[in-house]
């Protein structure tokens, strides 16, 4: 989302450059111009954007030097790959590069070498060298077909190995029903859990879900992670918590102080929600796990359960049908473990034999 609504808040002013990207800045009485470099709509860009009105972020003193890390960044942020990526990609990787900036964004780019980046890695933990390789990875291909760079340093290097692990844990039916026990309607934790499980959204769209995106009953919104549309009808019973509340103007989600939430504070929030109901190692993408398993297990089809969260490819979807194929047949199936009459199946015809020296014994 690049529009600000209206009204603007004082001093922000919004550009767009000639590759098509918007960029925010700060400009108070026709001084200079302090850019906001986080993404728009997060939780940074409001700290940047206070932070310019009272002075304490600075303007930049003028544009990197060519050559250098800052510099690399600053192309390719300018760039159409760049404008090509989801918004949620742009704010992992914005991330990455404001660390990498702070730290040695003045060196040259041509120092960013295999063994550089190998031992970056390595200080890592697995998830954190996975997405600090896919951000310079990222950079260094366009900047190689943009002929900046003559080598991508990232060619050789691999990601870090993926632990085997079966991933946030599936809330179970009676999960849900011991978090309704504890929060019931009314409260903003009830809001939460029916807004998620009801609409299979991940906690970055969840948070953002409101008033504004439902039109005749049914949620339309693009979504955070793969900029897909979803289309969404809004259930009778999550109306029915929506309406008992308590939500906000724009948002359904919102804390105790009845503001909007980031998707993190959000996240924390609600663990200690699942906490408080005696749920432990429970998250919000458990909860969408839940809602696909509830969907596939009703009979929904590979293209109805993409249509619902998301995805595409039919790989995801297929996990969850297939799951639910197994079970749906192993349960029409197991009367076959039994004979006609009810009673289990007669064990089969063996042929024991008894050893004895010379008389020995069959029997049957």
């Amino acid at each position: 989302m690049h529009d600000m609504p209206r009204p603007r808040p004082p001093h922000l002013r919004r550009e767009v450059t000639r590759h098509g990207n918007v960029v925010w800045y700060v400009r108070v009485d026709e001084g200079r111009r302090i850019r906001i470099r986080a993404p728009f709509g997060t939780a940074e860009f409001d700290t940047e954007y206070q932070a310019a009105l009272t002075g304490r972020l600075r303007p930049a003193k003028g544009p990197p030097a060519a050559g250098s890390i800052s510099w690399l960044i600053a192309r390719y942020q300018d760039s159409r790959a760049w404008t090509d990526l989801s918004r949620a990609s742009k704010r992992q990787r914005q991330n990455v590069f404001a660390n990498i900036i702070k730290s040695a964004g003045h060196r040259p780019f041509t120092e960013i070498t295999k063994t550089a980046l190998v031992a970056s890695r390595d200080r890592r933990t697995a998830a954190q060298g996975r997405k600090f390789l896919d951000t310079i990875r990222g950079l260094f291909r366009w900047a190689v077909k943009a002929e900046l760079a003559k080598i991508d340093p990232t060619a050789d290097v691999n990601n870090p190995p993926s632990l085997k692990t079966d991933g946030f844990i599936v809330w179970s039916e009676e999960d849900i029903a011991a978090y309704e026990r504890r929060w019931s309607i009314g409260t903003p934790q009830r809001v939460w859990l029916d807004v998620l499980i009801y609409t299979g959204l991940r906690r970055g769209d969840a948070v953002k879900l409101g008033r504004q995106h439902i039109r005749g009953g049914i949620a339309t919104l693009k979504t955070e992670k793969t900029d897909t549309e979803v289309t969404l009808p809004i259930l009778p019973v999550l109306a029915q918590t929506i309406a008992a509340g308590p939500c906000g103007d724009l948002t359904f989600i919102v804390g105790e102080s009845g503001r909007p939430l980031t998707k993190e504070s959000f996240g924390n929030l609600f663990r200690k929600a699942c906490r408080a109901a005696g749920l432990q190692r429970r998250s919000a993408h458990g909860l969408r796990k839940a809602a696909a398993t509830r969907a596939a297990n009703a009979g929904a089809t590979v293209a109805q359960l993409e249509a619902i969260f998301g995805w595409s490819g039919g790989t995801m979807a297929a996990l969850y049908t297939r799951g639910a194929d197994r079970r749906r047949l192993a349960i029409e199936a197991m009367h076959k473990l039994s004979n006609e009459t009810g009673s289990s199946i007669a064990a089969p015809s063996i042929r024991v034999r008894l050893s004895g020296g010379k008389g020995e014994k069959k029997q049957r």
